[in-house]
């Protein structure tokens, strides 16, 4: 399931440069055919660039929360309930190593 994710993750971040570049190439010959200045076009740019970055981390904030309830549904420990686990598994042969140990003369 991680391997999916990841090829997910990976191909939106691929879509994304392929569109920048795309991006690029029609403002550069908007600008060579005179329909919008240089400043215009960097303007755009930056809009876009702006409204990807926003999308990006709305999409990454979804990603991370559809994680997290598909975790929850999965019925994985946590590390903090392992964690736990084992100290009580410490303590408790600590107890019964302290319960048939010989006493020393």
């Amino acid at each position: 399931m991680i391997d999916l994710i990841k090829k997910t993750v990976l191909a939106g971040i691929g879509a994304t440069v392929i569109t920048k570049e795309k991006i690029e190439v029609v403002l550069q010959d908007l600008v060579q055919q005179g329909k919008v200045s240089s400043d215009e076009a960097r303007t755009f740019a930056s809009k876009i660039a702006d409204e990807g970055r926003k999308e990006w981390e709305s999409t990454s904030k979804d990603l991370a929360e559809r994680i997290r309830e598909l975790l929850a549904k999965a019925d994985f420990a946590h590390k903090t309930e392992v964690a736990q686990l084992e100290r009580r598994i410490q303590l408790l042969e600590e107890k019964v190593e302290a319960m048939f140990k010989l006493p020393t003369n």
